[in-house]
């Protein structure tokens, strides 16, 4: 659904807004601060309550209302990377570990849910992984060892999916996949950390994060909160300038949402293109998404949408598209999140991040794994997910990467746009060049004009503008901002500069 301000709102933001807690006001000091109210953060927070850390949660806005408030909410442990290839990077061992943190991960919610009596619709159900029509179905065998190499001795080929209007040919079934309401869930665990004597502050844009010990993150406001640790759990750190951020890269990922107008089986669905699509049911809402670009490195957001719409209509027995959104996901090289002590500092500062279109079991074991390596206990997970990991066997997908990145740089020597800021119709923005600066220039609805620097204040690349969510995206590391230049997603932490 598009809002009144132009940008698109999910399923969840619109249904069933999350609350919005009051803003950091004096300095405060803490066991664990954690940054970020989304799904890695909030269950961070809320393990850690539950052994008697003072917990302080700080984020830009409401709870769930960055990339968590987008996903479609698969709870999976089919993922989208595939066994044989995270076998191929991370050895027999590591794909096991894979497929057990994520089971794993759908336990500890269903436990959670069970625990506090959260009413978020969690249901555990079938997930069935397919190909395109006219592909070789040789990918689901390679797939079905390899996930039985990895301990999921449940799944299986089966000839088609039951009850199915469309038939997709011979298929993996995956049991005991789940789904839920992620901002009933995380609205849940915010009560539940509150009861246990944490606090969450929405509105409140940190500025740095110093790791001590003890650790110092500062607000805009100028205040500090102190604490023995701090988790950044931000989608992308906002702490680290390059690091990590050299080791993912940033996609935008389109959803629509129509009403059934027939049978579809409860499941979640996917198939095995690229970009590939995913399924499940939200009520009576089919919720489809795909068609993922590379963060600001295309504008054909309504194209997308279009496409989604056009592939679901051929498939399932839907009614009008009532919602589209898009989200941003972040792809690491080798296929797995990044989870644990932030490179380069001495133990203090973790992050959680590369949720590889696998955010809510992602999200969930930052939360069992952080809480283990902070109250340090023994995790068999530490190593897969370490931040500083390094894979030979990658180094080709993380030299692709890196080479897209320092293509980007030759924005600087490109013509603008436009010629003039009068070729800009109202409710756009282009890319203008004056001398040698380029400026990133917005016409409202009312003709006025919103001018400032296209250089992003992360690396320096030049942002490009995003008509569907009427933002500047950049196309390096996915930093992302309104048309007021106020920074919208990290790494950056700082708005562009306003003309």
């Amino acid at each position: 659904m598009l809002s009144d301000t132009g940008r698109t709102d999910s399923l969840w933001m619109v249904t069933r807004p999350p609350a919005a807690p009051d803003p950091l006001r004096q300095n405060a000091r803490a066991d664990v601060c954690v940054i970020g109210a989304g799904i890695a953060g909030i269950s961070t927070a809320y393990l850690l309550a539950k052994t008697g850390k003072r917990v302080i949660v700080l984020d830009d806005g409401p709870i769930g209302g960055g990339e968590t408030g987008r996903t479609t909410a698969h709870l999976s442990n089919a993922l989208d990377d595939r066994y044989f290839k995270l076998e191929r990077l991370h050895g027999r061992d590591g794909a096991r570990l894979a497929a057990a943190s994520h089971a794993a991960a759908i336990d500890r919610i269903e436990h959670i849910v069970r625990e506090e009596a959260i009413d978020c619709g969690f249901t555990r159900l079938d997930g069935y992984l397919f190909v395109p029509p006219g592909e070789s179905s040789e990918v689901l065998h390679k797939e079905l060892d390899a996930a039985r190499r990895a301990g999921l001795t449940g799944v299986e080929l089966v000839q088609r999916i039951p009850e199915l209007s469309f038939d997709p040919g011979l298929c993996l079934r995956f049991p005991r996949q789940g789904q839920f309401h992620p901002l009933s869930y995380l609205s849940s665990l915010a009560g539940a950390i509150g009861r246990m004597g944490g606090v969450i502050h929405g509105k409140t844009h940190v500025t740095g994060v110093e790791p001590g010990p003890p650790a110092a993150v500062t607000t805009e406001d100028g205040h500090t909160v102190t604490a023995d640790f701090v988790v950044c759990a931000t989608n992308t750190p906002v702490i680290d300038w390059l690091v990590i951020h050299s080791k993912q890269a940033a996609y935008r990922t389109f959803a629509i949402g129509a009403r059934v107008n027939g049978r579809v089986p409860p499941a979640l669905y996917w198939d095995t293109a690229d970009p590939y699509h995913y399924v499940r049911l939200a009520a009576d809402v089919l919720i489809v998404g795909g068609e993922d670009h590379k963060t600001g490195q295309a504008d054909d957001g309504d194209e997308r949408l279009a496409r989604l719409e056009t592939w679901t209509r051929e498939r399932f027995p839907v009614g009008p598209v009532e919602f589209r959104w898009s989200g941003q996901v972040m792809e690491p090289v080798d296929g797995l999140a990044y989870i644990g002590r932030n490179p380069g500092d001495k133990g203090h500062v973790f992050v959680s991040t590369g949720d590889s279109g696998h955010g809510m079991t992602h999200g969930t074991i930052a939360g069992m794994l952080l809480t283990d390596l902070i109250l340090d206990c023994p995790n068999e997970w530490e190593h897969l997910y370490d931040p500083a990991r390094k894979s030979l066997k990658a180094s080709p997908e993380y030299a692709k990467e890196n080479l897209n990145v320092a293509k980007q740089y030759l924005d600087y020597v490109t013509p603008g746009e436009v010629g003039s800021e009068d070729e800009i119709q109202r409710g756009q923005g282009a890319i203008v060049r004056h001398g040698a600066k380029k400026f990133a220039v917005y016409r409202d609805e009312r003709g006025t004009l919103h001018r400032a620097s296209a250089v992003c204040p992360h690396l320096g690349c030049i942002v490009q503008w995003n008509s569907l969510e009427k933002s500047w995206d950049c196309p390096c590391h996915g930093s992302r901002y309104g048309i007021d230049g106020a920074v919208m997603n990290g790494p950056a932490l700082d708005g562009l500069a306003m003309d």
